[in-house]
Order: structure tokens, then C-alpha cells, then sequence
């Protein structure tokens, strides 16, 4: 069964070689062609827009807003909203903030961990 290549059978291996490649980027490039492409939906929304979104009285959501049981963040004055976090707290229907993936909790740590300057002696 194990036959001895020669030289003069090189090319012929050679083409076989670059068929059976060829099938295979083929078959890959169209696996993923046939993969549905998930939208992007890591998208913020201010108060007002995630009132429509959910379909909820701007006072109730603002309510919820201050309890802490709809996760938001808020860098200033005004809440920020995402809409995949809101889609996740509709599916978990939890008064706590939105459980993370590992993956997403390890970004978080990582982010959350800042260099702290050294100590100067003055």
C-alpha cells in the first residue's frame, strides 16, 4: 500500500496536492458565505430611545434607572444605554445587572485594572 515516490512521480503528487487544496479553501470560503452575519448590535441609546425601544413611560425607566435593576452606565450627567445589554435583561428578566460571558468579564477586569503612579517621595 505504501508505495515508494520516485522523482518522476513528484508531479503528479504535486497535482494532486494542489487539487485537494484547492477544494478545500473552496469548500471553507463557502461554509462561511452560508453563515448568517449577526448584526452589531453593541449600539448606545440614550434614555428616550431606549424608552421606545422598550416600550416603557420614560418615568418608570428612569425608576429603574436609579435602582440599578436596568444596566446602564452613566459617564455624565445623562444615562447610556446599549441595546444588546437591554436584550440580555429581557431574556434573563433579572432586577440585577446583566450576567457577563467569561469572555466579557475578562475584558472587564482588564479594563478596570489601571496602572497606579509610584508613590513620590517629596
Amino acid at each position: 500500500m505504501n508505495k515508494e515516490l520516485t522523482f518522476n512521480d513528484l508531479p503528479m503528487v504535486v497535482a494532486q496536492l494542489r487539487d485537494e487544496v484547492g477544494m478545500k479553501q473552496m469548500i471553507i470560503s463557502l461554509q462561511s458565505q452560508n453563515k448568517p452575519h449577526k448584526a452589531n448590535t453593541h449600539i448606545p441609546m440614550s434614555v428616550e430611545e431606549a424608552s421606545a425601544y422598550l416600550k416603557m413611560p420614560m418615568a418608570t425607566l428612569y425608576m429603574k434607572l436609579g435602582n440599578g435593576s436596568i444596566p446602564a452606565t452613566k459617564p455624565g450627567k445623562r444615562y447610556c444605554l446599549y441595546q444588546d445589554e437591554l436584550d440580555k435583561w429581557l431574556k434573563t428578566n433579572r432586577k440585577n445587572p446583566v450576567p457577563l460571558t467569561a469572555e466579557e468579564e475578562n475584558a472587564a477586569i482588564i479594563a478596570g485594572n489601571k496602572r497606579k503612579p509610584k508613590p513620590l517621595n517629596w
